[in-house]
């Protein structure tokens, strides 16, 4: 879904130009007139950023800005007013305003703040994000969803982690299901504790017993000192069992016995251990076909397998794409030290496009990419090569370099390459542009439709000014401008 720019303004002369502007810019544009109006839009539907008008008749700019704060409302805002003293805008700053433009703005300046505003709320978003993870705090409103798959599996989360009912979560190799899992520990009464993750496939086959349940000193050589082992570890919280299905056979059985019993035997000790547990249990591959295939125990299985939930792939969840893209840009661009704040139209509808056979992620990676490679402030189409690669109508094309560069002795830098987007479709490329690959005027097309549709029509103006949507003396005033009022009466009349 598209970014959603609600505009809230009493003058309707500023609202249309402010509304044009804005989609222009290739966002959504939500209208309202009075702050009222502008509270309930945001409470009920929601927006991106807010373009705010301080004078307005009864609830006023600094009015919205002091209910928002009070309800909890943290959608970035920027206020717009015809006064650009400095007391406005040290006011409008103060009230929660994150940035201030002064009537009538500029469509560059305003498209910048836009930019800005939107970098500013999904960098904060993220960093408040990454601080509750790490606390143990992850909760489901982290985890927002526009996909009705998701929305589902979040909903049966939620019940989940109001008990402490053994979870088993399904789904491709990247989906997020470690994140899902943080979410359950952090919106129920375990919040704040431990939580260790352990992938089952990646321990060696002879340290599993010692990795999961601990072990004495000198249990075994190299066993230099005591461990107390995963179990032990996530005592009082939860233990997050990753790839469970790779656990080898004989820990299966040591891991069904410490679940039922609620006890481990450490290697080489001589009394168990009691351990209070959250199991949650993650695999991208279907436990039941490793039970059939007689590689993972039936017993146990039935032991995890109590709430199972599937993770829809990335593919099947399109809408999550463009509010993953931003919260990565904006974080990778922090980490990197860029200032990219925006991501093109055309790169978006690319990566919403792509199937992603990795998921959440391979997103993940590519933004990374796209992010160290940038050299503006927007991500394009060019940054994502490899991407544009495998999508039907996107192709991004470098030509190579010459094999030995002819550089002028006194270039102070290498010269660039140009990295060319084309669009595979020839047909509808030559109707928008000249024989010299450029693009053609608004005027040209324009005259070129109009000729096309009195040719089409055979004069009929009614019919003409119908199928354009404009009416006749508007049909008739630019019949004139084109030179074409002389055959247009002559056809009208017959």
């Amino acid at each position: 879904m598209s970014t959603t720019i609600l505009i809230v303004d009493d003058d309707p002369v500023q609202r249309r130009l402010a509304e044009a502007a804005v989609r222009r810019f290739g966002f959504n544009a939500r209208v309202v007139e009075t702050g009222a109006e502008a509270l309930t839009v945001l409470k009920t539907e929601g927006a991106d950023v807010v373009l705010l008008d301080l004078v307005m008749p009864g609830l006023d700019g600094l009015g919205v800005l002091a209910e928002m704060r009070s309800g909890g409302l943290d959608t970035p805002v920027i206020v717009q007013t015809s006064n650009g003293s400095i007391d406005a805008v040290v006011t409008a700053m103060r009230a929660g305003a994150v940035d201030f433009v002064v009537k009538p703005a500029g469509a560059e300046r305003l498209q910048v703040s836009i930019k800005n505003a939107l970098r500013v709320d999904v960098l904060e978003e993220e960093v408040r994000r990454m601080r509750r993870r790490a606390s143990g705090a992850l909760t489901f409103k982290d985890l927002t969803s526009k996909s009705p798959d998701m929305e589902r599996v979040i909903r049966l989360a939620e019940r989940a982690a109001k008990s402490n009912i053994p979870v088993l979560i399904e789904g491709e190799s990247g989906v997020g299901k470690e994140v899902l899992a943080r979410a359950i520990q952090g919106s129920g009464d375990r919040r704040g504790k431990p939580f260790v993750t352990v992938n089952c496939g990646a321990i060696p086959e002879n340290l599993v017993e010692s990795t999961l349940f601990g072990h004495e000193k000198g249990a075994f050589t190299g066993a230099t000192e005591k461990h107390a082992g995963k179990f032990v570890e996530a005592s009082g919280g939860t233990l997050f069992l990753d790839e469970i299905g790779e656990l080898p056979l004989d820990a299966q059985v040591k891991l069904l016995r410490a679940l039922q019993e609620g006890e481990v035997d450490p290697v080489g000790g001589k009394r168990s251990v009691r351990v209070d547990i959250r199991l949650i249990s993650a695999t991208n591959r279907s436990l039941l076909d490793l039970v059939k295939e007689g590689k993972f125990r039936e017993d146990l299985y039935y032991r995890l397998n109590v709430f199972p939930m599937t993770l829809p792939p990335l593919r099947a969840r399109r809408e999550d794409i463009p509010d993953l893209v931003r919260s990565f840009c904006a974080r990778f661009s922090a980490e990197e030290g860029k200032r990219v704040r925006a991501i093109a139209p055309e790169a978006m509808a690319l990566l919403t496009r792509y199937p992603w056979p990795g998921n959440v992620r391979q997103l993940e990676n590519a933004l990374f990419r796209a992010v160290v490679l940038a050299d503006c402030d927007e991500l394009t189409v060019a940054e994502f090569p490899q991407i544009a690669a495998q999508v039907e109508g996107f192709d991004v094309r470098i030509p190579a370099a010459p094999t030995q560069p002819q550089m002028p002795a006194y270039a102070p830098e290498p010269v660039r390459e140009i990295v060319r987007v084309e669009v595979r479709d020839p047909h509808a490329m030559s109707l928008v542009t000249e024989e010299t690959g450029e693009m053609k005027t608004m005027d040209v097309l324009e005259a070129e439709i109009i000729r096309f549709a009195l040719q089409f029509y055979r004069q009929r103006m009614s019919e003409v000014s119908r199928r354009l949507g404009i009416g006749r003396s508007t049909l008739y005033r630019k019949l004139k401008d084109l030179g074409l009022e002389g055959d247009e009466k002559t056809e009208d009349a017959a």
